[in-house]
């Protein structure tokens, strides 16, 4: 449910002093919290957030579903570097605390175990029927995918399942207690499978070498690439054009720029490796998420 596989440079956990902790235990709290994928953890908690806050949500529920979420993302994270030990090693992941020697993978499984349990409460402050959507998104999406779909040909499957029961998660909770408009859980699903798509770029030769064939590994980069820009359009032009009313200046704006980005990041002429496509597909889905929270006072 949340892009939790893209390679970063690896920079050592950064000071952090909490006061009352010995400087061993803060930097061993550093090291797991570099572990959890900490910018796609907090990405995904913020647009969640956000979307309950233009849904209608008040002051509380919307940090009872951030709660809920940033637990859950924490949960996937950490599961994602404790399954992926073996293969971060053997890639020589330096972006990986696992990998370097610096957490030992069960501190990371245990963390993940911890945070899933405390996600059951957290998402049962929206009551039973989002708790139940939530905790299906979280474990049929991103914990499936890390312990077994992220092999197979139907990898796209759980970012698609988790990232569309995150506007239900939404609207099932109060005060509508209702499911979400069909329009924002296919542009859900859609920016779901396109940050698949995204995450799996940088990686493919190293997930090939240590066998992962997802289906992005086994399509190859130049189609991964183009798949993830047309998949984040196809998320532009859904949110754009289905919800009631119109979508104004702005929204069109926000779509022509999509598609100009799009345009630029699949034309021929980039070079083998080169970042510009990537960076085409996270401005595009950028643009979506913006488009959605636009819309989210019609979200139900």
């Amino acid at each position: 449910m949340s892009p939790h596989d893209r390679r970063r440079d690896y920079l050592a956990p950064v000071s952090l002093y909490l006061p009352g902790l010995p400087v061993r235990a803060t930097h061993r709290l550093a090291t797991l919290l570099h572990s959890c994928h900490p910018e796609p953890t907090l990405a995904v908690t913020v647009f969640v957030a956000a979307l309950a806050a233009t849904s209608g949500r008040g002051p509380g529920g919307v940090v009872a579903v951030g709660a809920a979420v940033l637990a859950g993302q924490l949960s996937i994270g950490w599961c994602n570097d404790a399954v992926d030990a073996g293969r971060d090693t053997a890639s020589g992941r330096r972006d990986k605390p696992i990998a370097t020697g610096a957490l030992h993978p069960r501190t990371a499984a245990m963390a993940a175990v911890v945070a899933l349990v405390v996600c059951v409460p957290l998402s049962l402050l929206s009551g039973l029927a989002a708790a139940a959507v939530h905790l299906t998104g979280v474990i049929a999406g991103g914990w499936a995918y890390n312990l077994a779909l992220k092999r197979t040909p139907v990898s796209p499957v759980p970012y698609a399942v988790g990232f569309a029961s995150l506007p239900a998660f939404v609207t099932l909770g109060p005060p509508t207690h209702s499911w979400p408009a069909w329009w924002a859980v296919v542009t859900s699903a859609l920016l779901g499978v396109g940050a698949h798509w995204v995450n799996a770029l940088p990686d493919i030769a190293d997930d090939l070498a240590t066998g992962v064939r997802g289906l992005p590994q086994r399509l190859g980069p130049v189609a991964c690439r183009r798949l993830s820009l047309v998949t984040m359009l196809a998320a532009v032009a859904i949110v754009t054009v289905c919800p009631p009313g119109t979508a104004g200046a702005p929204g069109w704006v926000c779509a022509t720029a999509a598609g100009c980005a799009a345009a630029i990041g699949t034309v021929p002429r980039w070079r083998e490796g080169s970042r510009w496509p990537f960076r085409a597909a996270i401005a595009v889905a950028g643009l979506a998420v913006v488009q959605l929270l636009s819309r989210g006072s019609v979200i139900v």
